[in-house]
């Protein structure tokens, strides 16, 4: 079984689409040939509220597609070369968002949200896009159940300047995958959605 998911899967609480994510994939077609990745860690940052989230420095030119419906992509630059990929969760006006941080491809762990964007080619150019009809790039149901037991639950990386808010446990990490090393997880692209 294959699906994209649709608009209304991300219309939800971010958590629970931030922790329902893992296990879900991660799908891009270039030049006719489609890469697949297995999401193995995810990031959720919830509303303006959040110290941690783009969004709490209020609705600017960057963060306005946050601010928008459900589904659609959030893609950022940072340190004028790393990419990272968010999806745009919960209801209009509430600024949230799920920020994709490490998937599998064919068995190889590719770990940090940079190196994910680089080895999926996504760039700015898929700020705005439309995540949930099944073009360039999607999000996929492949029928995979993942368990609560399997999910580890750990503080975000890189965003200690967000007080009480870093040591929220809203970092989710498929639990058979190796710890993070750091590795491009700088404060600044720790931070996001």
């Amino acid at each position: 079984m294959r699906r994209v998911l649709p608009r209304i899967y991300f219309n939800r609480p971010t958590l629970t689409v931030a922790r329902s994510l893992v296990g879900k994939y991660l799908v891009r077609v270039i030049d006719g040939r489609t890469l697949v990745g297995k999401i193995v860690e995810v990031e959720a940052y919830v509303g303006s509220e959040d110290k941690a989230c783009h969004a709490s420095k209020g609705r600017t030119q960057r963060t306005d597609v946050m601010f928008g419906p459900a589904g659609i992509a959030y893609v950022y630059l940072i340190y004028g070369m790393y990419h990272c990929l968010n999806v745009v969760t919960e209801r209009e006006e509430f600024p949230s968002a799920v920020l994709i941080r490490a998937i599998e491809i064919d068995g190889k762990l590719i770990d940090g949200p940079g190196r994910l964007c680089r080895a999926m080619q996504i760039d700015r150019s898929f700020n705005r896009a439309d995540l949930t009809i099944g073009e360039s790039l999607w999000f996929e149901d492949r029928g995979v159940s993942v368990k609560k037991e399997e999910v580890g639950t750990h503080p975000r990386i890189g965003v200690d300047y967000a007080g009480e808010w870093a040591a929220k446990l809203w970092r989710f990490r498929l639990r058979t995958v190796t710890a993070s090393t750091g590795t491009c997880h700088t404060k600044k692209q720790g931070g996001a959605g």
